[in-house]
């Protein structure tokens, strides 16, 4: 079976290649594309139209597009009416168990005033809202001037969020088609705000938050929860929001903030994502005397109690949701490797912070070496600098380094390539019984605990790499000593939110004159030096890589998230550039394209299961033409009728 689906494999590739003149074409246009998918069909069903010459119409059959009547074909939207804006074209009605006031109180249902005479009658609300239907065009433009009217960031998240609570379908709609707009705003640098923030501004439950007291319910309490198909949970603890620190239960934000990024960019349904905070408690003084702070306000766990709530939450949850993929999010560096290390090899999880941010970083770093005019393998002979060996600055370089074995390098010549320094200065092998197994392995035998400055001028490395959370960590001094030892050095100073980066954009180009190739954790406003020169940062966001993992490895039935997987992942992100954003000095693609990216991305992952026999989902017909597949399975948000489930 496995090398009949390699084969299928190969000539589904081979469709793809044939077809990408004219994907980039679309892409490069940013086309909206004609397939839609009704609200809860999508990653279960087909959608009402389908631009694939394979794709079934009416009972089964396969109509070619040049057999269809253009009156069939062609179908406008309505210019008069309650239907003004909107199309009369067949979509499957979703049948709810709710009716009147409850489906305008559940954000899953709601159209606020879109719903049309015949649902107002018959789900039992008409009088319960503003005669006048307004199309969801209208409720997009009405919230988009309120927010566009707002100067404060904050004030913005909060508006955009009171939308969430109400109608999840406008909410991701807004996301999806104004995402370059939208991310900074619902996640990175603002979500750190609003975590800050979040007790003062609790107004609805949202996720689950699971607890010491909770020991030995866990397996009931899973189904409290009131969706029986659940595909993605992100979970954190709370302990290293960011770089803000221990946040305890205030770190919900980042769950609730990632799941948004699976559902608008990587096309998973609302209804299967759930956000979870394991509440094991605070070691922050101010939450612990704050008296609106809703959390557990006692020290946190240690030890195996730690380990056994976060065991059972597994259990607990794999039990009701066997198939469900879990995103380990903002975990401290002492428990995150060892959580990674425990599951990863058993069940379908990954770490965002070490495994996303490694490969998002890996994609950008092989997308710098193309804009310096170097083939992949190239990444072998690089000098790389890394400051912070936390969870996250570990990451990257195991993910570098696997890369590099990947590319044929011994793993001698693999490590030789990194100089990783903490506050201590450079990893060296005298501190051996102070490092974690993984911080070890980065260990130089010479000059432990040199300074990033004396690394650079000793060492003349040709990129940095910052993961430490402390803001203008690279000094000009430093930049210019990296500029004068490499003539495009790369500089990658990831740590969110912004006033934690360790240099801005200004700053990296200005002290290397423009010849530095730069990409951050969080996003800069482009860059105009005093001779005119005009230079545009990418955002190094993880955003690029988590959404696509997620969607390829539901969509086969991946029963784990391999090295592997996060290599092709990385590289279909590197290979979606184009060499006109290589020519601006871009790393990552436009964010605006966020969907399609994670579309290919999500189609690497799964041609990857497909080799490690990790694909049980996955039919001849959908290994035929994985774009198609995949395209239809994305949910994309739109209103659908709604009818009044009968018994």
């Amino acid at each position: 079976m496995i090398s009949s689906y390699a084969s299928l494999l190969q000539r589904s590739v081979a469709r793809r290649v044939v077809r990408s003149t004219s994907v980039v074409s679309a892409a490069s246009t940013n086309n909206k594309s004609s397939v839609q998918h009704s609200f809860f069909r999508s990653m279960n069903s087909a959608s009402t139209i389908v631009e694939d010459d394979e794709s079934d119409y009416g009972f089964g059959k396969s109509i070619p597009d040049n057999k269809i009547p253009e009156e069939y074909i062609e179908e406008g939207e309505e210019t008069i009416g309650e239907w003004t804006g909107c199309t009369r074209k067949f979509l499957a009605p979703l049948s709810v168990k709710q009716s009147g006031t409850e489906i305008l109180n559940n954000p899953l249902f709601n159209k606020f005033t879109a719903f049309k005479s015949g649902e107002r009658d018959r789900l039992h609300f008409r009088g319960l809202l503003p005669p006048r239907r307004v199309n969801m065009k209208i409720q997009k433009e009405r919230v988009l001037q309120e927010i566009r009217a707002e100067p404060s960031m904050i004030r913005k998240h909060i508006i955009l969020e009171d939308v969430h609570d109400r109608n999840e379908t406008l909410y991701h709609r807004i996301l999806v088609d104004h995402m370059v707009e939208m991310a900074p705003i619902i996640y990175t640098p603002t979500v750190g705000q609003a975590c800050k923030e979040f007790a003062m501004r609790y107004r609805r439950p949202r996720g689950m938050y699971f607890c010491e007291e909770d020991r030995g319910h866990m397996a009931a309490m899973v189904y409290n929860w009131p969706e029986k198909d659940v595909h993605v949970i992100v979970v954190t603890d709370g302990s290293r929001i960011l770089g803000l620190g221990d946040l305890g239960a205030n770190g919900m934000g980042i769950p609730i903030g990632k799941l948004s990024l699976y559902c608008a960019a990587g096309g998973i349904a609302p209804h299967r994502v759930l956000p979870v905070v394991i509440d094991v408690g605070t070691d922050n003084e101010e939450l612990l005397n704050d008296k609106f702070y809703l959390g557990v306000q006692k020290p946190r766990l240690q030890g195996s109690k730690y380990y056994h709530l976060v065991d059972e939450f597994i259990q607990a949850v794999r039990h009701r949701w066997p198939n469900v993929l879990i995103q380990f999010e903002d975990f401290s560096s002492d428990k995150a490797q060892k959580l990674l290390n425990k599951y990863r090899d058993d069940i379908l999880c990954f770490n965002d912070d070490i495994q996303g941010t490694g490969a998002t970083t890996l994609a950008g770093v092989l997308g710098a070496l193309r804009a310096k005019g170097e083939l992949p393998t190239s990444l072998g002979d690089q000098r790389i600098l890394i400051a912070g060996a936390g969870s996250a600055g570990i990451g990257v370089a195991q993910v570098l380094y696997q890369a590099m074995l990947e590319h044929g390098r011994s793993e001698e010549e693999a490590k030789n390539c990194f100089f990783i320094a903490d506050e201590k200065g450079l990893l060296g092998t005298e501190r051996l019984n102070q490092l974690s197994p993984e911080q070890a392995m980065f260990a130089r035998d010479t000059d432990g605990g040199l300074t990033l400055n004396e690394i650079v001028n000793k060492y003349k490395p040709t990129m940095i790499l910052g993961m430490t959370a402390v803001g203008g960590l690279f000094s000009e001094k430093l930049i210019r000593d990296m500029g004068k030892h490499c003539e495009r050095p790369i500089i990658f100073p990831l740590s969110n939110p912004t006033i934690k980066a360790e240099c801005s954009a200004e700053q990296a180009f200005e002290w290397t004159n423009g010849r530095c190739i730069f990409a951050s954790g969080s996003p800069f406003d482009p860059v105009q030096l005093k001779d005119g020169r005009t230079f545009y940062p990418t955002q190094c966001n993880n955003m690029f890589v988590f959404p696509g993992i997620g969607l390829g490895v539901t969509l086969c039935g991946a029963k784990t998230v391999t090295d592997r997987m996060l290599y092709v992942a990385a590289e279909a992100l590197a290979n979606y550039l184009t060499e006109e954003e290589l020519a601006q000095g871009k790393v990552f693609p436009d964010l605006a394209m966020i969907r399609d990216v994670s579309k290919k991305v999500a189609i690497a992952v799964i041609e990857e299961a497909v080799r490690q026999g990790q694909a049980p989902r996955l039919d001849e017909k959908a290994l035929a033409n994985l774009d198609a597949f995949v395209q239809k399975k994305m949910y994309d948000p739109v209103y659908v009728p709604l009818i009044e489930k009968r018994a």
